[in-house]
C-alpha cells in the first residue's frame, strides 16, 4: 500500500536551514504529482511546494528563493531543501501523494492529493 514518511524535522535558529526527506513505498514516485504542505495549529495545512512528473515545480510566495523541492526517483524519496529559515516557518510539515498520476500537478490546494505522511515538526527561533 502507500506509504509516506518524512524525516529531518528539528529545531534551528532563524537564518538556519534543515532538509526533509520523504521516503516513499507501495508505488512509483515519478509518475505522480508530489508535494510538501505545513500546518500549525492556528491555520489551515497550506501548500508549500510541489513537483511533477516532469520536475516541474511550483513554490508558495512566501517559500520562493528560500525552499527548494527536489526528488530521487532511483531512491523514492522527496525532498524539501529550507534555508535562511524565520520563525514564520515553524510547523509540521506533511509529505503527499497526488490522488492519481491523472491528477493535475499546477496549483498547491491540498484537496488534490489524497496520500499523506505523518509529518515532521519544524520549530525556528528568532
Amino acid at each position: 500500500q502507500v506509504q509516506l514518511v518524512e524525516s529531518g524535522g528539528g529545531s534551528v535558529q532563524a537564518g538556519g536551514s534543515l532538509r526533509l526527506s520523504c521516503a516513499a513505498s507501495g508505488f512509483p514516485q515519478d509518475r505522480y504529482c508530489m508535494g510538501w504542505f505545513r500546518q500549525t495549529p492556528a491555520k489551515e495545512r497550506e501548500g508549500v511546494a510541489i513537483i511533477d512528473s516532469g520536475d516541474k515545480t511550483t513554490y508558495a510566495d512566501s517559500v520562493k528563493g528560500r525552499f527548494t523541492i527536489s526528488k530521487d526517483n532511483a531512491k523514492n524519496t522527496l525532498y524539501l531543501q529550507m534555508n535562511s529559515l524565520k520563525p514564520e516557518d515553524t510547523a509540521m510539515y506533511y509529505c503527499a501523494r497526488a490522488r492519481s498520476v491523472y491528477s493535475a500537478c499546477s496549483s498547491l490546494f491540498k484537496d488534490a492529493f489524497g496520500y499523506w505522511g505523518q509529518g515532521t515538526q519544524v520549530t525556528v527561533s528568532s
